[in-house]
């Protein structure tokens, strides 16, 4: 069911989705008699993909989930009563976005930037609160290596204690993470680091199991902009990314929902 899901959703990003009516469009233009057929998809194509790799719209796209959660900036200020986060530890829960491990790059190299974005977070609000302790959550998927140790190796690089650190080297998902995180640190209070724009939808599955997560969101992919550039006016690839991250998370709000986890 995992790789499955992965793969649907695969279809819906807007590479394959547009290059998936082009080639239609193509396939109906040079091999059959659809010739008005094959022109509309050509165009449709086309014109998506322009659309879809301009920087307003992908930005109009990921801004409703980046702007749920402002950024934890002064996390000195938590109130932990409420919750066992009035006693030691405090957790910082840092979930991981991605890794492929790789013994010939440095560890910093071998997560997502996404991924390295949230240990980078998850540190600084280590060293912000004390008595905190960093839980990081992440699995291996199909790589011999849970995504979990490198972020840890990680975090010792950046000042951690290694005694400070527990991991979670088990999770496929998001929806993993939650089930066994709250057997690990239960139902309390705790800092939730993510993506700014993943933090929606964890937020919903911690809370669907009884849990009180802070939410800290990070690695913000759309920022104000100062003045107008001319990359505004030019189709990107990072519209594409910013796009492809959108619909990813749309998707699997959809998905949790459909299932009754959120």
């Amino acid at each position: 069911m995992f790789v499955m899901k992965k793969i649907v959703a695969l279809f819906f990003y807007p590479i394959c989705l547009c290059l998936g009516i082009l080639i239609l469009g193509l396939f109906c233009l040079w091999a059959t008699r659809r010739q008005r057929l094959g022109k509309v998809l050509v165009t449709v194509g086309t014109v998506l993909l322009l659309l879809l790799s301009n920087s307003f719209l992908s930005s109009r796209l990921l801004l409703p989930l980046e702007q749920q959660y402002p950024a934890l900036l002064k996390p000195e200020n938590i109130s932990w009563e409420g919750g066992n986060g009035g006693t030691s530890p405090k957790w910082i829960v840092v979930l991981g976005g991605g890794h492929v491990s790789d013994p010939c790059l440095p560890v910093n190299s071998q997560i997502s930037g996404a991924a390295l974005g949230r240990v980078v977070e998850g540190v600084r609000l280590y060293k912000a609160v004390p008595g905190s302790k960093l839980l990081l959550s992440g699995g291996g998927g199909s790589d011999p290596v849970p995504e979990a140790e490198i972020m840890a190796q990680i975090a010792v690089l950046l000042g951690v204690r290694p005694q400070d650190i527990r991991l979670e080297p088990d999770s496929l998902d998001t929806a993993d993470q939650a089930e066994l995180i709250v057997k690990i640190i239960g139902r309390g209070k705790f800092i939730l680091v993510t993506s700014a724009a993943h933090m929606p939808r964890s937020m919903a599955l911690f809370r669907r199991r009884g849990m009180q997560p802070i939410p800290a969101p990070t690695d913000f992919q759309v920022r104000r902009a100062q003045r107008l550039t001319p990359g505004w006016f030019f189709p990107g690839t990072s519209s594409i990314g910013r796009e492809e991250t959108a619909v990813h998370e749309y998707l699997g709000l959809a998905w949790a929902w459909l299932r009754g986890e959120i």
